[in-house]
């Protein structure tokens, strides 16, 4: 079943921009609605090597397929349920720097998967910490998720670190899933609402 956003719903004041929908910001970031004009970007940026290397089964077969995922993409965040992906965009420079995403544990509502991409060209710049810290609260506060998990495949230090300075804690390591085409081994973070309150 998916989730629809909680009590909070009726709090949230979404901005419009230049005819685009944001949702949240932070400090250097600002978290939007995708838009089908963001196709070609967002394709772009899915072929980048570290991208293809660390989270393989998120690139794009063409720029059809990026716009068929963009459209349900929006039609999640219009019917304020999840998979609920946003563009990242740099306040700095309105560009389309990467994408975040939570998607449902199956089974149970009250659990779910956060995930993250930033380009090459704006890495390095604290932003995925930025992006996990910023969306973790938009979740917490909007859908009503008591756990959150973090998953990283074995070897991407920087992305353990991301999860270890928003207070994720290691879980657990699992082999034999389907976003570990390489067999490297996935590490499991986690973090519960009342240790991120905390």
């Amino acid at each position: 079943m998916d989730s629809k956003l909680g009590h909070h719903a009726g709090k949230q004041k979404f901005k419009e921009i230049k005819g685009m929908t944001y949702l949240f910001e932070s400090d250097h970031l600002r978290f939007r609605k995708f838009e089908i004009t963001d196709a070609k970007r967002l394709y772009e940026n899915h072929l980048e090597e570290e991208v293809k290397q660390w989270i393989p089964n998120e690139s794009y077969e063409d720029i059809a397929e990026t716009e068929s995922a963009i459209k349900f993409y929006m039609n999640c965040v219009d019917k304020k349920q999840l998979p609920f992906v946003l563009a990242i965009e740099s306040k700095a420079d309105g560009e389309l720097i990467g994408d975040t995403g939570v998607n449902e544990v199956e089974g149970n509502s009250q659990e779910a998967e956060i995930g993250y991409s930033i380009c090459k060209k704006y890495s390095g710049n604290g932003f995925a910490t930025e992006t996990v810290k910023a969306m973790t609260n938009f979740m917490v506060d909007s859908f009503g998720i008591k756990v959150l998990y973090g998953r990283v495949m074995k070897g991407n230090i920087v992305s353990t670190k991301v999860m270890e300075k928003n207070g994720y804690k290691f879980l657990r390591e699992e082999f034999g899933a389907e976003d570990d085409p390489y067999g490297n081994g996935m590490l499991i973070y986690r973090i519960e609402v009342y240790e991120w309150r905390s």
